[in-house]
């Protein structure tokens, strides 16, 4: 948010939009990040780990800019927390994160990391411990930072023996994990990665990765999984092709009951009636899905965001922004 006491000298002042247990509007609170002047950019992650708790990773390369900001009772205050890993964990506790981190030796740059690991954000003091028993999925395992609403949580990556995409789900909080091998369509080479979503009655799988044929486009996703039996074996349901949409996704799918499932593209949006197999365009544009511990959210336009528990019905809420009221 600019900062309108002082606009000729460029700074912006950084908030946080919380709202708190049966509060009815958000509100902003003070952000433990140091005011920027507009040309520094800003490169900052807000992780949400329960009830008053989160986190605000501070995207400096190198300390002191490297912090992390650890809130315990709705960002009213914050401490500074170490950013590195601290011993393992044998579970993912309630409200935490799962995400990666690299596991190569230090020094290099970090989008040239050999060998990743997965870590949990503990909501406890917001620090990362390493996860004791992972999958087996390659050197770049990608989580999904939260769990599906059955509980489950869900790693995509590559199965080591073949180097196809595959995907894993644990049951019992990151203690156990079983691996499942996604039917590919043939490629020319790997894919990036696979986002999973589980639905009332289905759980589906989107492969990302580089498209053979047709208009090279953003976020290209090669083909559509889907399991009805809680990812033990998965059925391709949809192959893209040069032409036929949808030829991409902005996040996840967003799955409903009875084979509906919908696809946010880069320029419109296409729902499935038959889990997959055909898609139609709807009337409104693509949407970024992202998984929440309150349901499915989109941004439907500048400041206006939806929710949905079922992949049907979406409510919709604003969120204060630059010169707009909470």
């Amino acid at each position: 948010m600019s900062d309108p006491a002082t606009p000729e000298t460029g700074f912006c002042r950084q908030h946080v939009a919380v709202r708190d247990t049966g509060a009815k509007e958000w509100v902003l609170r003070k952000s433990p990040l140091p005011r920027t002047t507009g040309t520094d950019g800003i490169s900052a992650h807000l992780l949400a780990l329960g009830s008053g708790r989160a986190l605000i990773e501070d995207g400096g390369v190198e300390p002191p800019g490297a912090r992390n900001w650890f809130t315990r009772d709705g960002g009213r205050t914050w401490r500074a927390v170490d950013r590195r890993t601290v011993g393992t964990t044998p579970e993912i506790p309630a409200g935490a994160v799962l995400t990666t981190e690299c596991a190569s030796p230090p020094g290099g740059h970090p989008d040239a990391c050999e060998r990743e690991r997965l870590v949990v954000v503990s909501p406890q003091d917001g620090r990362r411990r390493a996860l004791a028993r992972v999958p087996l999925l390659g050197a770049h395992p990608l989580p999904a930072g939260q769990p599906e609403p059955d509980g489950s949580w869900w790693v995509s990556g590559t199965d080591p023996l073949s180097g196809r995409a595959a995907v894993a789900v644990s049951r019992d909080g990151g203690r156990s994990w079983t691996v499942g091998r996604l039917p590919s369509p043939p490629a020319t080479g790997p894919g990036w990665y696979t986002s999973v979503a589980v639905g009332p009655d289905a759980v589906y799988a989107a492969e990302m990765g580089e498209l053979t044929g047709g208009e090279p486009v953003k976020n290209p996703m090669r083909a559509l999984h889907r399991s009805l039996d809680g990812g033990r074996t998965w059925q391709r349901m949809w192959t893209t092709g040069p032409t036929a949409q949808p030829r991409t996704l902005l996040g996840l799918p967003v799955p409903g009951p009875g084979g509906r499932v919908e696809i946010g593209g880069e320029r419109a949006g296409y729902r499935s009636m038959d889990g997959g197999r055909t898609f139609v365009p709807l009337d409104e544009g693509g949407h970024h899905t992202r998984r929440t511990p309150l349901g499915l959210l989109r941004e439907s336009s500048s400041c206006r965001y939806e929710l949905t528990r079922d992949g049907v019905r979406w409510s919709e809420f604003g969120l204060a922004c630059e010169n707009r009221a909470p």
